[in-house]
């Protein structure tokens, strides 16, 4: 592959909402970084280069190139250097609940060790929580970058109720035929709710900042060796479940993302009431109330590590 050749669509997310079983069931049928799903050029690597970005697609193509990479949906610069590296690239979002979506990344983080403490004080701490549920301001900011005939507007409803259809809409949008989904992916995959807190916080953050660091430097097979051996299983899990969220913490969330929902409704042409709502029974997903707002000024709820 020329050096030279760049995507022709990108899935920008955001994170939580189904992009690695969207990776899954295109990567028969497009050509997507390998062996890592993301390779956080447009948002991170920027400054190594077009080289070191098209490095990590397969030589031989397999139809449409393009990234799925949940990370740029909330990142200005990511959607302005797209706009200028690749202006004519599609642009995929899959829309979900954004209460159970800013959950659901909180969890995921929390069982990679980046965070040591509660739901209210990780929304505090880190602002990605927050701004990629932003849905209405965000794709505004795409929009300013890219014409409506570029981009596609997915809800994540529709993946759940029927994945088959869902894959076919955007496999037309990318240039592909329709697509079969194997009944193995007719699962989901990835959840958040079958993790648990790392067992040692240390060795969960310390593997973390390796991997990054070796993928950096195109060591990506490395890493995927290691995810897929039995060493995973130092990394991560062995801990304590997840915890749930506070009511009161879910409920001034949602505050907070019912505005851009009703600025989403008004550009779909489409009701998601039930994404306006506070404390739902979907994202309370585990019986302990750990998520509760702290008092100004207390610490994080630390496990041992």
């Amino acid at each position: 592959m020329i050096a030279t050749e760049k995507p022709s669509f990108v899935v920008v997310g955001p994170p939580r909402t189904g992009t690695s079983w969207l990776s899954k069931v295109l990567a028969p049928y497009a050509t997507l970084p390998s062996p890592s799903k993301e390779t956080r050029f447009f948002d991170l690597h920027f400054h190594r280069g077009l080289d070191w970005y098209t490095w990590h697609f397969p030589r031989h193509r397999t139809g449409p190139m393009g990234e799925i990479a949940p990370t740029y949906f909330a990142s200005a610069e990511a959607r302005r250097r797209i706009a200028q590296t690749i202006p004519a690239a599609r642009i995929v979002f899959i829309f979900r609940h954004p209460l159970e979506r800013a959950v659901s990344l909180y969890r995921l983080k929390l069982a990679y060790g980046m965070f040591r403490c509660s739901f209210a004080e990780a929304l505090q701490r880190d602002p990605e929580l927050i701004d990629s549920g932003l849905y209405g301001s965000q794709l505004a900011g795409w929009r300013e970058h890219f014409p409506d005939e570029q981009l596609l507007v997915t809800i994540y409803d529709d993946l759940v109720s029927d994945p088959q259809a869902f894959a076919n809409r955007i496999a037309a949008f990318i240039g592909l035929p329709a697509i079969t989904v194997s009944q193995l992916l007719l699962k989901r995959v990835y959840s958040s709710e079958r993790m648990t807190q790392p067992r040692s916080y240390l060795a969960t953050r310390t593997a973390t900042a390796l991997a990054n660091w070796c993928k950096s430097r195109r060591l990506d097979h490395l890493v995927a060796t290691i995810r897929e051996s039995a060493l995973i299983n130092l990394f991560l899990g062995g801990g304590k479940s997840l915890p749930s969220v506070c009511p009161a913490t879910l409920n001034e969330l949602a505050k907070i993302f019912r505005p851009e929902v009703e600025v989403l409704e008004a550009q779909l042409g489409r009701k998601l009431e039930n994404w306006k709502s506070g404390v739902d029974a979907s994202v309370m997903a585990s019986p302990s109330p750990a998520g509760c707002v702290p008092a100004q000024g207390q610490a994080c709820n630390a496990a041992e590590a």
